[in-house]
């Protein structure tokens, strides 16, 4: 036998391992928008596809997120409203008394989100929240609270004046944040329809 054709097997099994991995890494990247919306939006639980994909906002340099396309006027109206006070420092019982104020913290935050959202009447505690809207995460918007804290989730993007988990330091306030976080510990909520 020549040398030649003692490499052929081998080239025809090289060749059939490359076959079997592209055959299996195409479905996992048409997967890709899904799963990389599921776990970028840090809500345990979320319905597949949730935002759906493609959908999901992203960050921008000045730290605003965008708006997805095809996401409901109440999203829009959330993220418009994180994005106007996405800067203001934290106050701690900022953001009760009014919705307008010149700081938040973070129930006062997002009661404010929630409101401008039209999903809100009156400002609520981090208490409190953990008994808005239905139980479970929502498609859109998920509200995280406890007695302690509440942070939310929209378009697959973390709101939140705390900087946990964070390794850019943002510091904080309301900021959109690039990491998401387990909600171990936190009522898990949304508004029915989002």
């Amino acid at each position: 036998m020549s040398r030649s054709r003692r490499r052929s097997p081998r080239l025809a099994f090289a060749g059939l391992l490359f076959a079997v991995a592209l055959t299996v890494a195409a479905p996992a990247a048409a997967q890709t928008d899904s799963t990389t919306t599921t776990t970028t939006t840090g809500v345990p639980g979320a319905p597949a596809g949730s935002p759906g994909p493609g959908s999901a906002a992203t960050i921008l340099p000045d730290g605003k997120a965008t708006i997805p396309a095809g996401a409901p006027y109440a999203v829009v109206r959330a993220i418009q409203a994180a994005n106007r006070i996405h800067t203001r420092t934290y106050v701690w019982g900022g953001g009760h008394r009014g919705f307008r104020s010149k700081g938040y913290d973070c129930s006062g935050a997002v009661s404010y989100v929630l409101h401008a959202a039209g999903l809100l009447s009156t400002p609520l505690v981090s208490g409190q929240l953990a008994w808005w809207g239905t139980p479970g995460p929502g498609s859109w918007v998920t509200v995280f609270a406890n007695k302690t804290h509440t942070y939310m989730v929209v378009a697959g993007l973390r709101y939140d004046t705390s900087p946990r988990g964070e390794s850019i330091n943002q510091g904080r306030g309301p900021r959109w944040r690039f990491t998401v976080r387990t909600g171990a510990g936190f009522a898990v909520r949304h508004y029915a329809g989002l």
